[in-house]
């Protein structure tokens, strides 16, 4: 799995070695309130959904979750990937930063890097992205990256209402 780097970021695929990291993001208030509790209540939960879930995804199909790094401090700041998600049939970007983190540009810079990756190394054609609609910095950044807002929907097994947005390529 190749590494990826911006002028400010490198972009890694997420592994084993992430797990603390993993562990700590998907704990804040902010991803529970926006992306959802992914009951990741241990390391070995954290370690356990990069395995099953993030490992997985980069065996069938060569793409997922990549870890953000400060290139300045070598700081894991976020992460930003691209997922297969059972409902929506297009490949659906994705990303959470830690607060401290956020209105410096790194989300648009990793995301913008991840875009592009999509169709040159993934061979993708299309792009989605979901968000709550109480997510206004999720939405600001999926309308930079260029994807149009298409319907609201829910995902099954979802109780909140999503916003669609969708790309080409």
């Amino acid at each position: 799995m190749k590494k990826y780097e911006t002028e400010r970021l490198i972009i890694k695929p997420t592994n084993t070695e992430d797990t603390e990291f993993i562990f700590e993001i998907m704990n804040t208030p902010k991803y529970h309130k926006y992306i959802g509790d992914r009951n990741i209540k241990s390391l070995e939960d954290a370690e356990n959904y990069i395995k099953n879930r993030m490992l997985l995804q980069y065996e069938k199909v060569g793409f997922g979750n990549f870890t953000i790094i400060l290139k300045s401090d070598d700081s894991k700041i976020g992460f930003c990937g691209i997922y297969l998600r059972d409902g929506l049939d297009i490949p659906d970007i994705g990303f959470a930063f830690f607060e401290e983190f956020e209105g410096k540009g790194y989300a648009f810079e990793a995301a913008s890097e991840l875009k592009k990756l999509a169709k040159t190394e993934f061979g993708l054609q299309k792009l989605s992205g979901i968000t709550l609609e109480n997510n206004h910095s999720s939405r600001k950044l999926l309308e930079k990256l260029g994807l149009k807002f298409q319907k609201k929907f829910f995902l099954e097994g979802d109780p909140e209402e999503l916003m669609y947005y969708e790309t080409e390529l």
